[in-house]
């Protein structure tokens, strides 16, 4: 009998107990040592009985159909709506996080929505999203419930898609990843003093998740950098990054530079200029990079999709909407034939740039 309601507690496995009778969750980098009734660093992986639970499998912060260019995926799918959702806590500490009041919330009262994964498989079919995305938090922290959630769109044949800051550790990184189709992976910086004073997590392991992904997975990936005045944004740090993407990853992985907005605990920096995004594109391109975007600000080049061996536009984009499209129903160029890597339909879809928010429970 499917169960209906949400557990209180689920069981996890990455999780070990120690000599001194602490509980180690082996999920992500942080390896929390936990003692009965405290939580970790993500808030909702909780040591109860000497094991690690999650708290927030089957409860959602809400539900919303996207655009699937804002995740932001362009090469996956184009045009199409993805059902989006998220739960609560986060496994980083990003003094700039855009959704804080979600991630950083420890308040699971904030969780108003119910949705076990069969529930929400046939919702996503009734409403014609071609995929789901869990984001909004970072879905590391509840992979079980995102796992049981996309085996069970699979069985309707719709696609998995993570936004996550991929900080993850081998073993899970590889069961989370086998249940995903795309993913974007937020590069926060390309240095560790970044990562350690500004998000409270390291580097190397998101690089490693990264290199896993592109070569060891079909899962389809692209990558965020959000760039912050004064912390991320240097010509220099830009050149090492893109250098690196081109020499570890390859030219074809789309590569996604957006505005920061001041929030969270850094309402005093100001926004990114439209130029430093343009320099970074610049500075990416030049390295060799196909497919470099501007995003969370208008410009309509820095959106828009471009063959990479004739230079003609292959995807133009207003925002989220699609205005041209020059792709043939196997990802080639019209005009040269030559291939742009992607996840791509006969045509386009039409959802445009719409968000629409959704109700959904078991009740």
């Amino acid at each position: 009998m499917t169960q209906l309601s949400p557990p209180k507690y689920f069981p996890t496995k990455y999780w070990q107990t120690l000599s001194d009778g602490r509980i180690q969750c082996d999920l992500c980098p942080h390896h929390c040592r936990l003692k009965n009734g405290q939580k970790g660093v993500c808030f909702v992986r909780e040591c109860q009985d000497n094991a690690v639970v999650l708290t927030t499998y089957g409860r959602s912060s809400g539900f919303c159909i996207d655009p699937i260019e804002k995740k932001p995926l362009y090469h996956f799918l184009p045009g199409t709506p993805v059902l989006s959702f998220g739960t609560a806590g986060c496994n980083l500490a990003c003094k700039f996080c855009q959704n804080w009041d979600i991630s950083k919330s420890r308040e699971i009262e904030k969780l108003a929505d119910e949705a076990m994964p069969e529930v929400l498989a046939v919702k996503a079919k009734e409403l014609q999203c071609n995929s789901i995305a869990y984001t909004y938090n970072e879905p590391i922290i509840f992979m079980e419930y995102a796992i049981d959630v996309a085996k069970a769109c699979r069985q309707y044949g719709i696609k998995s898609v993570a936004v996550t800051n991929g900080y993850i550790c081998d073993e899970p990184r590889k069961e989370f990843f086998r249940y995903m189709d795309a993913a974007n992976v937020d590069l926060k910086g390309f240095t560790e003093t970044f990562y350690k004073k500004i998000t409270g997590a390291s580097l190397q392991p998101v690089l490693d998740t990264l290199v896993y992904l592109k070569k060891h997975t079909n899962v389809w990936l692209e990558i965020t950098t959000l760039l912050i005045p004064g912390l991320n944004d240097s010509s220099a740090e830009i050149e090492r990054s893109s250098q690196w993407i081109l020499d570890h990853l390859g030219p074809d992985v789309p590569l996604h530079f957006t505005a920061f907005h001041p929030a969270f605990k850094m309402l005093q920096t100001p926004p990114t200029p439209l130029e430093t995004l343009k320099n970074a594109r610049r500075i990416a391109m030049k390295n060799g990079l196909y497919y470099v975007y501007i995003g969370n600000t208008y410009d309509q080049e820095g959106s828009s999709t471009f063959c990479h061996h004739c230079h003609r536009c292959l995807i133009e984009r207003m925002g989220y909407q699609l205005t041209q499209y020059n792709l043939t129903e196997k990802g080639h160029c019209k005009f040269c034939n030559t291939l742009c890597k992607g996840v791509f339909q006969d045509s386009p879809g039409t959802w445009g740039a719409q968000r629409k928010t959704v109700w959904i429970n078991n009740i």
